[in-house]
């Protein structure tokens, strides 16, 4: 059995009443695009990115929690104003973060999978 816990949320809400829920544990968080109903993302590079992130998640500290949000519609990314831009300071996705902490992998860093073990073995 997986020695973190998986919790898929979809917008910004969602996302804040997990982490809330989860106060105290060591929480990463991965943002990517709006997936469809056949699972695919409008963002390529989220695609690309995700079998790179999971594929490095046995590497996850013991206890963790492991975030995996959808940030909305690729519309509602563009808009500057979102919560996720305004308040969480993300600025592309994919993005792999180390919630609380400023550890972060945006974009093309999430392609590499040594990065990705990094952020999840380091103190």
């Amino acid at each position: 059995m997986a020695q973190y816990e998986e919790v898929k949320v979809h917008g910004y809400e969602e996302f804040c009443r997990a982490v809330a829920e989860r106060k105290g544990k060591d929480i990463f968080a991965y943002f990517s695009g709006d997936k469809d109903e056949q699972g695919h993302s409008w963002c390529p590079d989220c695609v690309k990115a995700e079998p790179v992130v999971r594929g490095e998640m046995e590497h996850l500290p013991e206890g963790s929690v492991f975030v995996y949000c959808q940030v909305g519609d690729r519309p509602y990314w563009k808009d500057p104003n979102n919560e996720f831009k305004k308040t969480l300071k993300l600025t592309g996705v994919p993005t792999l973060l180390h919630y609380g902490t400023p550890q972060k992998l945006v974009e093309e860093q999430c392609f590499k999978a040594d990065l990705v073990r990094m952020m999840f073995t380091e103190d």
